[in-house]
């Protein structure tokens, strides 16, 4: 197993749990003890976690895994998700996405849709996610707004007053937005306040909203809100979503699609 994927295994472990035993550890990634503490010291260093006696624990209630080593988690709801959100999605649309890896797959969706290999633009993109414009700028075919900002590391997003000043400008047909928690009484929501004001004015600048968010996400809360449950028109997620959860949602008037 490469460093790079024990380090992944290590904080899925870690998120699941909230506390990791270096023997335990070993045990279950088939490597040593000494491996083990080596990686905990070097994801210590760079603040993803907490080192303590015999293991390590998360941060607290604010934990949040960087973007690159959340990519495999519930992939293949996620690109099933993302599929559906890119087919709600019409032709020369001015549409807002948030970062995160759904609406990264959304993304990856919407570029490789037949009937926007063309058009002045096919589409236009509006981000503040520098993977996803990264991902999208080699398509000719789509218009790619990147607001400015200051990079947060974790999730490739752009915050600030700077992409505040950008997206105040604008006007939107519809708005993608992935979340961390969706919750009937309390909203959708992120881990970072910043990243969930600029979510935020994206949504205020759309027509329409569209949560993409995996059944994990269904009935959690989180440190930072986005917006009220009753901004968002649409959700789109998986089948294994709790049918008591997809009731309340559809009672607050949302439009469930579970895929």
């Amino acid at each position: 197993m490469s460093r790079d994927a024990r380090w992944k295994a290590l904080l899925d472990l870690l998120v699941e749990r909230g506390r990791l035993d270096v023997e335990e550890a070993a045990a279950e990634l088939e490597v040593s003890a000494a491996t083990i503490r080596r990686d905990l010291d070097q994801l210590a260093a760079q603040q993803m976690l907490v080192r303590t006696r015999g293991g390590a624990v998360a941060h607290g209630v604010s934990y949040e895994l960087p973007l690159r080593y959340k990519t495999a988690r519930n992939a293949s709801e996620k690109q099933r998700i993302a599929g559906a959100v890119a087919d709600l999605l019409a032709p020369g649309e001015a549409v807002g996405l948030t970062g995160g890896t759904t609406t990264t797959e959304v993304a990856r969706a919407l570029a490789v849709r037949g009937d926007l290999t063309s058009g002045t633009p096919a589409l236009t993109v509006v981000t503040n996610a520098l993977n996803i414009a990264n991902e999208l700028a080699v398509r000719p075919q789509f218009k790619i707004v990147l607001t400015g900002g200051v990079a947060r590391p974790q999730s490739y997003e752009l915050i600030g007053p700077l992409a505040d000043g950008v997206l105040s400008q604008i006007t939107l047909d519809v708005a993608v937005l992935g979340v961390v928690a969706l919750d009937v009484t309390h909203g959708a929501a992120a881990h970072d306040e910043a990243e969930a004001a600029i979510n935020r004015l994206l949504c205020e600048r759309a027509e329409r909203v569209i949560v993409a968010a995996d059944s994990s996400k269904l009935g959690r809360r989180a440190f930072a809100r986005i917006c009220a449950v009753d901004t968002v028109d649409t959700l789109v997620t998986d089948t294994a979503a709790d049918p008591e959860l997809v009731r309340g949602f559809e009672e607050a008037g949302l439009r469930v699609l579970t895929v």
